[in-house]
């Protein structure tokens, strides 16, 4: 039977929301997507977005069919989503160094030919972004949250796997979840995890 909630996937762009859709996915949980977005080499095992999610500030009409699914949405928009009673929601909220999510971020944009911008500016709107959000999220009576370190992810998956099943309250097969972590994906490491060390 098909859970009466929406599950949100979010996090900061490069935190690990694509695999999180990944996993929960592959234990059986239906994806809300287009594949509009294919896979490519920033994220090898594609990105599992729903392209509606990103007018959801002018348009929220298609989030009821979203229920009983997952689906990806950027942190940004979170405030956007239908809380007038009518929905429930899941929220599995990945949380990576943001250290690390600026390098991703710089080495995709440098696949793209792109400039990545000031990383020191970056820095300072996600952590202010985060700060914000984290209060806001706190009082929403219709959003249950469950926040998930990236690397556990990779570290400790079956762990992350059983605690998301007791979290959305599914028989999800934790086995597939765990497949579907490939610790080789994690390219972009913190510069201190990474520093050869001293001394």
């Amino acid at each position: 039977m098909a859970p009466d909630f929406v599950t949100v996937v979010s996090g900061l762009p490069r935190s690990g929301t694509s695999l999180m859709m990944q996993m929960l996915h592959a234990g059986g949980l239906p994806a809300l997507t287009d594949g509009l977005r294919a896979a490519d080499e920033n994220n090898l095992r594609g990105y599992f977005e729903f392209e509606p999610v990103k007018r959801l500030r002018s348009d929220r009409s298609w989030l009821p069919q979203a229920r009983g699914h997952v689906v990806k949405v950027i942190h940004l928009l979170l405030r956007d989503l239908l809380l007038d009673g009518s929905l429930q929601y899941r929220l599995v909220f990945m949380q990576r160094p943001i250290d690390e999510v600026l390098a991703s971020q710089r080495a995709m944009l440098q696949r793209e030919g792109k400039d990545g911008g000031d990383p020191a500016l970056l820095k300072k709107a996600f952590e202010g972004q985060l700060a914000q959000l984290a209060p806001w999220l706190a009082n929403q009576a219709g959003i249950a949250v469950m926040p998930v370190p990236y690397h556990q992810v990779l570290s400790a998956p079956q762990t992350v796997a059983a605690a998301l099943n007791a979290f959305l309250g599914l028989d999800l097969d934790t086995a597939a979840m765990v497949r579907a972590v490939d610790p080789a994906l994690h390219r972009q490491r913190s510069p201190l995890a990474a520093a050869p060390r001293t001394g």
